[in-house]
């Protein structure tokens, strides 16, 4: 497979400012053997039986920013089975900016590759071209389950505000594992620990600063809006104390060397902090609220996230919000469609039913993912 196959543009007027998916190919990508679609920059509503091939579409609308995807799959996972052929998505975009063609693809047993406008780039790079935010059923979960996933949520709303977060993320991540295998080793080279310390330090204090401020904005955006979901207030903590200092965390690195080196690993720094959410107008933890609470509150922090963004680039994010109607009763799935339509967002949103985007009416764009001879098809309906 090769990377030269592109997607069509859609028919809609490119010189607006909406930031949008114009054209979507994907080839030997899970379900879809090979699709072809065209959007005219509403949300759009995908609907069709559970295992059809839905949320496989917007995981590789999720591919289009960096990172592995609302699924984190790997780049093997993604391929069509059982042809194993390695996979392709292609689609055209236009925003405030101007418009871009990006490719990404994987072939057999490599890792995934990216082309902007026809020229290899790096992951990072699509975040300043597409801003995508996601809602999957694994988050409602977020709020009682480790806090891997929350400091996942944060770093990705971060990244969305700023995509060299993405950059300092992965710059400490690096020195934290070099100084572990250190720790596992047992070696107690001062000097070389001294330099991946600073390392951390640098990139730990860069990867705070970048959390707190993405979760400021968050609380700003929600404060600022009257709207169906209520409003959290949020708050990073740590198991012992949270340094965002860099010399203040270089410190603690290096005195908690021989309590680290018992454990084999860091006991101290960003990758131990944690986001905590509280019901503002209740002052219940999200961890304490009921199942159709907690899904209120992440839906209420991604509209957030979208109406800062809109703020900065003058344009909403691409939303993709998949079974979003669970737990929902239909007045909050109105509220829902009403903020999405305020916010001029194209949302893709799935369901198995076209009855769950009913008072959507003609302000969304139909799909129906059905499945025949063992793929997936989509074909354009119109509205219910």
């Amino acid at each position: 497979m090769t990377p030269g196959d592109q997607a069509d543009p859609g028919p809609d007027d490119r010189s607006g400012a909406r930031l949008r998916l114009e054209a979507l190919l994907l080839s030997h990508f899970r379900s879809h053997r090979r699709v072809r679609l065209s959007f005219d920059g509403r949300p759009v509503a995908l609907y069709g039986p559970n295992g059809a091939g839905k949320t496989n579409l917007i995981e590789a609308v999720s591919l289009l920013s960096p990172g592995r995807g609302m699924r984190r799959a790997s780049a093997e996972d993604l391929s069509r089975r059982p042809e194993g052929l390695g996979w392709k998505i292609a689609a055209g975009t236009a925003g405030p900016d101007g418009t871009h063609e990006i490719e990404t693809w994987a072939e057999p047993g490599q890792s995934r590759s990216v082309t902007l406008d026809g020229k290899a780039a790096p992951q990072v790079a699509l975040g300043r071209v597409l801003r995508v935010l996601w809602l999957v059923p694994s988050m409602d979960r977020l709020w009682i389950e480790g806090a891997e996933g929350r400091r996942r949520f944060i770093d990705r709303a971060a990244m969305s505000f700023d995509p060299a977060h993405a950059e300092v993320a992965l710059a400490y991540d690096k020195a934290m594992r070099e100084r572990n295998r250190l720790l596992k080793d047992m070696v107690r080279d001062a000097a070389w620990y001294a330099a991946l310390e600073g390392r951390m330090a640098q990139a730990g204090a860069a990867l705070e600063a970048g959390r707190a401020a993405a979760i400021a904005r968050l609380m700003a955006a929600q404060g600022a809006a009257e709207t169906a979901f209520p409003a959290a207030d949020l708050a990073l903590e740590h198991p012992e104390r949270l340094i965002e200092d860099e010399e203040a965390l270089r410190a603690a690195l290096a005195e908690g060397r021989p309590r680290d080196m018992a454990a084999g690993r860091a006991l101290v720094g960003p990758h131990r902090s944690d986001l905590r959410a509280v019901w503002r107008a209740k002052g219940v933890a999200a961890s304490d609220a009921s199942t159709g609470e907690q899904k209120a509150l992440l839906i209420s922090l991604i509209l957030a996230n979208a109406r800062a963004l809109a703020q900065d680039l003058g344009a909403a994010p691409i939303l993709l919000l998949d079974e979003v109607a669970a737990h929902l009763d239909a007045g909050r799935r109105a509220a829902l469609y009403d903020e999405i339509a305020a916010l001029g967002s194209q949302a893709f949103l799935t369901g198995t039913g076209a009855e769950l985007f009913d008072t959507l009416g003609a302000r969304a764009q139909y799909l129906e993912v059905t499945e025949a001879e063992g793929a997936s098809v989509v074909e354009e309906r119109p509205a219910p």
